[in-house]
């Protein structure tokens, strides 16, 4: 039920406050089922039109694994004859990465072989020349608000995607008629670590916002300045490269972000501002003559301990990457640049963005959005690894979730948690019941089901069906945040997950057969 906004909102308010569905996907949802009826019908399961079954399908985190099992599922999918039964595609993490580079593609499920090579033919090429990161980047550290997750986009998601895209939601609001819905997904990490609010925030083509809450704005104009309802400040959309980093900022809550800096960042950070001080200076940039500090010293400085006072580990860090990078050059305004990093670096800072909710206020909303004028939004998967949320909204009424886990460590933890904060929030979800033995040696197929609740189809990605009984070498040899993968091994994961959908045609059937029924 729509929630009235407070007599203090103004008329001209650009921030909706609601649970129902926006209109145009409602009216996007209203095209697709006709699809969806078309599909069940060649099937052989018949149902009226008022009864279509909403199926969602969700891939979790997982990195590069996740998003090649996501890929080859849907193109096994697509040979039974079932992806037009999908009415919404929703990722977190690695699996956006997978959603990204469809979705770049108009109408992607009606030619998905074709679109399948293409994006592995990139996955498997050169990748992104270190002229396009510095150019890039350069185009980040003019926002309002740079962050880490900016220099995760330029540095790592690129490592792993092969391209900068740079088309954004909006642009891909009408291309995709024949397609199913998607749905990124990221949660607010003030409210993760407070537990007070609502951690979920979806990301469509149409709207942004918090799901449970039901509080949303325009995608196109998610991330502009906000005063009670009203855009003070326009800031461009997000783009496709920068989402895919916000949704798979795996280090974003924790030391391990101390570790990535140390890896993989700093002397990656160093290339690219070098290069672009080259750009402006005209390839003649020079460091000053003072003797540079060695790059432990400032590898060091840069992981100073998590408890140091943020005021002061901005400033040593400036002061370190001053060093690193050569000093106040002659050209540039480097020493801007290093500013914003030693910032983002020691207050550790990750998407973040304007707060839409800024100043608001409304007894349907916690507080705790409300009153920061900025928030800043991570990477699902480290509350809960798969997209279940944002489509278990009472207004998009799923009967069938198809979710397929690529996670690491325990292949029910997604699952588990999902169905415990089900039942601590009301939210209607089937008993998760696994047998002990089948933790580390998982099937390929489970089903969870109960009364007035939607079916829960549970995939592992590798398990004793489809990993010659060792699922655990596996999961080791692909694990998340290995480089990026050959060729070789794309194949390989893809014929895993693979099998977990050719294998299980006649299972998925028959429970879409089953919900279709049910209706």
């Amino acid at each position: 039920m729509t929630k009235m906004m407070s007599a203090s909102k103004p008329q001209e308010s650009e921030v909706r406050f609601g649970h129902s569905l926006n209109k145009e996907e409602e009216e996007f949802v209203a095209r697709r089922k006709n699809t969806v009826l078309q599909c069940l019908q060649k099937l052989n399961i018949h149902c009226s039109q008022d009864k279509v079954p909403n199926i969602a399908l969700l891939g979790s985190g997982g990195g590069q694994r996740a998003m090649v099992a996501l890929l080859e599922c849907l193109v096994q999918l697509d040979k039974a004859g079932l992806l037009d039964c999908i009415l919404y595609l929703s990722g977190v993490s690695g699996s956006t990465w997978c959603m990204a580079s469809l979705y770049q593609e108009p109408d992607w499920s009606t030619k998905l072989e074709t679109v399948k090579d293409r994006i592995i033919k990139r996955l498997s090429g050169p990748g992104v020349s270190w002229d396009d990161k510095s150019a890039k980047l350069k185009k980040y550290y003019m926002k309002d608000f740079f962050s880490l997750t900016d220099l995760w986009a330029v540095l790592f998601v690129t490592s792993y995607v092969k391209e900068i895209d740079e088309q954004t939601l909006t642009d891909q609001r009408d291309l995709h008629n024949e397609d199913p819905y998607p749905i990124y997904a990221v949660i607010d990490k003030q409210c993760k670590r407070s537990e007070e609010g609502d951690p979920w925030f979806e990301i469509s083509p149409h709207e942004a916002g918090y799901s449970l809450t039901g509080a949303f704005v325009e995608t196109c104009n998610f991330g502009s300045q906000f005063d009670n309802g009203s855009k003070k400040k326009h800031q461009p959309e997000m783009d496709m490269l920068y989402l895919q980093a916000m949704c798979s900022s795996a280090l974003a809550d924790g030391e391990a972000t101390w570790k990535w800096i140390k890896a993989i960042s700093v002397p990656e950070i160093k290339s690219v501002l070098d290069k672009m001080e080259q750009d402006q200076s005209g390839g003649n940039a020079s460091r000053t003559t003072q003797e540079p500090v060695g790059e432990d010293e400032c590898y060091q400085e840069l992981l100073n301990p998590v408890d140091a006072d943020p005021s002061a580990l901005e400033q040593s860090s400036r002061t370190k990457l001053t060093d690193l990078f050569g000093g106040q050059r002659q050209f540039g305004q480097t020493a801007d640049k290093h500013k914003k990093t030693a910032r983002c670096i020691a207050q550790r800072i990750w998407g973040r963005n304007y707060n839409f909710l800024h100043n608001m206020t409304d007894e349907s909303v916690p507080a705790a959005l409300l009153q920061k004028e900025t928030r800043d939004l991570i990477d699902a998967g480290l509350l809960i690894n798969s997209p279940y949320f944002p489509v278990l909204r009472k207004e998009r009424n799923i009967d069938l979730i198809i979710a397929l886990d690529y996670s690491d460590g325990d292949p029910f933890t997604t699952v588990r948690e999902a169905a415990k904060t089900c039942k601590k929030l009301k939210i209607p979800f089937p008993e998760v019941n696994i047998p002990s033995e089948e933790g580390k040696k998982p099937k390929d197929f489970y089903v969870f089901k109960g009364q007035n609740v939607p079916t829960v189809i549970h995939i592992p990605l590798f398990n004793v069906v489809n990993c010659g009984g060792k699922p655990g070498d596996w999961r080791k040899k692909y694990g998340i945040l290995k480089g990026p993968y050959s060729a070789e091994m794309i194949t390989e994961v893809m014929g895993v997950a693979g099998k977990n959908i050719s294998n299980n045609i006649e299972k998925l059937l028959e429970q879409i057969r089953a919900v279709a029924e049910a209706k």
